[in-house]
């Protein structure tokens, strides 16, 4: 009989996959900035990031959607120094951060419009003035979707419970700037059923009118994890805004049509 994967195994291959790494060198290195700084990680997934900032004495609260998730984050060392909590940014709590986080192209994950804008405004609602913003986004001119290819993306893992797992991805663009990416698994020669996601990608500009309609200031948008200008070769919108310390005068314009060409491209 054929066994599913479970939670615990699905957090051992996101671990296996999402190993430390230039991008989790940035974000900490943003939060240092500051000292004893009081932290969101929005999408903590297992804890990488959150509990290594904690390690350097911010305060910390970790949330996300996916309890396997959060329950290997719970068994990890230090993981008492972080504060968990299920749910999405509806459940921040009523308290005020200097730095509110979101990594690994979390933000990408939220591909419906109406969730990212209430995402984007819960967060401004939850730091403090002054707070600043810091997000990756991959950048649709970089179209990283092609290398989603089954030949291209196929592992082969050795799970901590000796299980063995293998792995690939196939993907399809859609209209608006979204592609849908299906993963595929086969655990102990088990072929697993395929789970389906839909990713956003958003260009600069539409990134840049998000910010502003939600009340941040754009501070920088770099293509690198070293501060490389967009467009030079790493495929990122890397993003860090700030909530001003009064408000800023908003622009009620739609959205310039351009913002979403990309699917033209596909």
């Amino acid at each position: 009989m054929s066994s599913l994967m479970t939670g615990a195994q699905l957090s051992a291959l996101y671990d296996a996959e999402n190993q430390w790494a230039a991008d989790d060198d940035f974000f900490l290195a943003l939060v240092n900035e500051k000292p004893n700084s009081r932290v969101l990680d929005l999408g903590c997934g297992t804890g990488r990031v959150s509990l290594a900032i904690a390690a350097k004495g911010h305060r910390v609260v970790g949330i996300d959607p996916n309890t396997s998730s959060l329950a290997a984050a719970r068994g990890k060392r230090g993981a008492e120094k972080v504060t968990w909590i299920d749910g999405t940014s509806a459940q921040i709590p009523e308290e005020s951060f200097d730095v509110a986080i979101m990594t690994a192209h979390v933000a990408q994950a939220i591909s419906a419009d109406d969730d990212w804008s209430r995402t984007l405004a819960d967060v401004h609602r939850a730091l403090a003035p002054g707070g600043r913003l810091a997000f990756d986004s991959r950048d649709p001119l970089a179209r990283a979707w092609e290398g989603w290819t089954p030949v291209r993306t196929r592992r082969g893992h050795t799970l901590p419970d000796g299980s063995t797992l293998e792995t690939w991805m196939e993907c399809a663009p859609l209209s608006g700037g979204l592609v849908t990416l299906t993963e595929h698994r086969v655990l102990n020669g088990s072929i697993q059923p395929a789970e389906t996601s839909v990713l956003a990608f958003r260009t600069e500009e539409q990134l840049r009118h998000d910010l502003t309609m939600a009340g941040f200031v754009a501070e920088r948008i770099s293509g690198g994890w070293s501060g490389e200008d967009v467009g030079s070769g790493q495929g990122e919108l890397i993003v860090v805004a700030r909530k001003p310390h009064s408000p800023e005068p908003t622009t009620k314009n739609p959205a310039p049509a351009t913002m979403r060409a990309v699917q033209g491209q596909a």
